[in-house]
């Protein structure tokens, strides 16, 4: 049996250069500098966690992680704990959560002033 070896993501690419330099310096003042010079995490809104991510409060805060290359961004949209690597409220988002993580985008683009 083949393990899942696809990820869902959002992706915006052919992304300028002043647009990445513009994103880079958005997410490192709103989330800190990136994991692996490229990785970020959004913590999500805990208002829409599913009941199981809101009874497991050990694995809290939860996150979309964000990757950011010099032409492109993409967030991944399974909703993650950095926590633990396998847990059962890890899971791909839910319609509210999803809309959470697209209003949060628009938002993001916007303060920055890039217009998608």
């Amino acid at each position: 049996m083949l393990a899942n070896l696809f990820m869902k993501q959002y992706v915006i690419d052919e992304l300028r250069f002043q647009d990445y330099e513009n994103i880079k310096s958005y997410l490192d003042k709103k989330f800190g500098s990136a994991d692996l010079e490229r990785i970020y995490w959004i913590t999500l809104d805990e208002k829409i966690l599913t009941e199981t991510q809101a009874e497991h409060t050990q694995c809290h805060p939860y996150y979309f992680a964000v990757e950011l290359e010099e032409t492109r961004i993409s967030f991944e949209l399974l909703v993650r704990t950095r926590n633990r690597i396998r847990c059962e409220c890890i899971g791909y988002a839910t319609s509210d959560q999803l809309k959470w993580l697209m209003n949060y985008i628009d938002y993001m683009f916007n303060e920055i002033g890039i217009i998608i």
